[in-house]
């Protein structure tokens, strides 16, 4: 399909519900099954989105993928993406990678300075994905929502002003 069918929008806390399951169904089968986002819940969606903001993204009028930021307490200028996921059925496209510019654009137009994510240590294979479109691996940093239960994920960050 052409990327003509695809759609994103800014999400609202009417969206919460949506990117719960969003995020749901993209992590089923896919992050293990320790990781919170398979506990994904409207309530934390709808809270993210009023601190931060998010994207939903459609084929048609077909939901298939999510991403949402969040601003560091500390450094109002540092957002860090978090949960970003599409639909398995709808994987292989790059979609995901419509979604991230998307991010990178809405965060040059809020004079955002960076932006962080975190990778989990068993998905090494995006680390790749991130940097051909600008993340550097920054070991000197620590994610702030990682799972205290989990291995400790792998920060990137992009520089967004020089």
């Amino acid at each position: 399909m052409a990327d003509i069918d695809l759609l994103i929008r800014e999400a609202t806390v009417d969206d919460a519900e949506l990117i719960a399951e969003l995020t749901r169904g993209s992590w089923a089968n896919k992050v293990a099954p320790s990781s919170s986002g398979h506990r994904e819940e409207p309530k934390r969606v709808a809270e993210d989105l009023q601190r931060g903001g998010g994207f939903v993204l459609l084929r048609g009028d077909v939901p298939v993928g999510s991403v949402r930021w969040l601003p560091l307490d500390t450094e109002l200028d540092v957002w860090e993406i978090l949960r970003m996921g599409i639909l398995p059925g709808y994987r292989g496209e790059r979609l995901s990678q419509h979604l991230m510019e998307a991010l990178i654009h809405r965060a040059l137009a809020a004079d955002i300075g960076e932006l962080r994510l975190a990778v989990r240590s068993d998905q090494e294979q995006l680390l790749d994905v991130y940097a051909a479109i600008g993340f550097e691996i920054a070991p000197e940093l620590e994610y702030t929502r990682a799972n205290p239960m989990e291995p400790s994920p792998i920060v990137m960050r992009r520089w967004l002003r020089n």
